[in-house]
């Protein structure tokens, strides 16, 4: 069976062998129906990739609450082995061909398989789109006006109820994200913000987007105050919050010219505040002029 989905503009296959099933109702938003040209790459489950030699490189530390990325160099191209969390069981062994064009995708865990699916299609996409303008970002972003906000910050930070805030007191204001959307520097120069197949705890798939408006690094305060960040404060905000992966030299500075790019065009805040409408009445306001 194979299937396709277009996402931020990009088009990407999956084939997997008959008689497996997923509940992915997360893709359903992004599937083409019919032919689809220009794939970025193409992902097929297969089950012989235990074995294949690979050399480490570069293994995640995000903490106890996060999955475990493993990558290794190997013959022809990447191994990615991920955990769903450090002290379990790995879901799934990844190949990639060294333009991340060819995806081979095992299973090791058969009650993770929707996990390991979603995370190989994350990293695909990000290697993938490296070299062509775009970012997966950890955040949460809300339309309103025509325009994308994205809200930035470490997790507990309040991405997720700062949304909320605005699509309860800021009227005509809609989630389109609420932990990956995708922002986008586009072949004319203009930044855009996409849905995802990929959006945290909240079940938000969208296959919509809008030109970005702004970008707002949140910081939890006792009051509510907000300034605008330019250079390299801009810089350190956007990148802190991008899936970047430093050890692919030729991708980190894909992804580096994209953040260049777009801090040059959209503005960037930062938000000290308290989880209450003051604080998203006054980055309203601020982000509008």
């Amino acid at each position: 069976m194979t299937k396709r989905y277009h996402v931020a503009g990009f088009v990407f296959g999956i084939s997997v062998p008959e008689g497996i099933s997923f509940g992915m109702t997360n893709l359903k938003p992004f599937e083409v129906t019919g032919n689809a040209d220009g794939e970025i790459f193409h992902l097929t489950v297969v089950d012989d990739l235990e074995g294949l030699p690979a050399k480490p490189i570069y293994r995640t530390d995000d903490g106890p609450g996060f999955p475990e990325i493993a990558l290794f160099e190997s013959e022809g191209g990447w191994i990615a082995r991920v955990k769903p969390l450090p002290n379990l069981p790995e879901a799934s062994i990844m190949w990639m061909s060294r333009d991340f064009s060819v995806i081979r995708l095992q299973f090791l865990d058969s009650r993770e398989r929707e996990f390991a699916l979603n995370n190989a299609l994350m990293l695909a996409f990000a290697f993938s789109t490296a070299r062509r303008g775009a970012l997966e970002m950890h955040s949460s972003v809300v339309m309103n006006g025509g325009k994308g906000y994205l809200f930035l910050g470490k997790s507990g930070t309040g991405k997720s109820t700062h949304s909320n805030l605005w699509i309860k007191h800021i009227p005509g204001t809609e989630l389109l994200n609420d932990d990956n959307p995708i922002l986008r520097l586009m072949p004319d120069g203009s930044v855009r913000v996409f849905g995802s197949p990929w959006s945290g705890k909240t079940p938000c798939y969208k296959a919509k987007d809008v030109p970005a408006g702004a970008i707002v690094s949140l910081k939890q305060a006792p009051y509510n105050k907000i300034e605008r960040l330019s250079g390299i404060h801009a810089y350190a905000t956007l990148m802190s919050s991008a899936s970047a992966f430093r050890p692919f030299s030729e991708l980190a500075d894909g992804w580096h010219r994209t953040i260049e790019g777009i801090v040059g065009r959209i503005p960037c805040y930062q938000l000290e505040c308290l989880p209450d409408k003051d604080a998203a009445e006054l980055c309203y306001r601020t982000v509008n002029g």
